[in-house]
């Protein structure tokens, strides 16, 4: 039968998906921007633990840009949520005392940088107008 697996070949969809090296980096790249959005959320004078909830900490992020909580459905709607999105990292970065450019190229296109600097830096946050 060619279409059936023999019990000892290994599965050609996903072969070595998650073992070794590549399964390591992920695990370290995904607490490392835990560790950024944890110290981020910190400063801000939020719960850090929210960092580690996968939706909520989307909602804490557009609360410290300034925003409603509510306005986070707007990532949902395609070609707005990009826009969205650049608009929550610039307004963080006013929170923190960064310009727009510092914002767009670290909060935005290198979110896990940025928010290590702003994290782990001497910044203030302040509520954004």
């Amino acid at each position: 039968m060619s279409g059936f697996l023999a019990a000892g070949d290994p599965d050609p969809l996903v072969p070595g998906l998650f073992d070794g090296v590549p399964s390591i980096l992920v695990l370290a790249f995904s607490v490392l921007a835990v560790v950024a959005a944890w110290r981020v959320f910190a400063k801000a004078g939020y719960l850090g633990i929210l960092a580690i909830v996968p939706v909520v900490n989307v909602f804490i992020l557009v609360k410290i840009a300034g925003y409603s909580a509510w306005l986070t459905l707007l990532l949902l709607i395609p070609v707005v949520n990009v826009v969205f999105s650049i608009v929550v990292a610039v307004r963080v970065g006013r929170g923190f005392g960064r310009g727009g450019l510092w914002s767009f190229f670290l909060l935005w296109m290198l979110s896990v940088i940025g928010m290590l600097i702003l994290g782990f830096d001497r910044s203030r946050y302040t509520r954004p107008e």
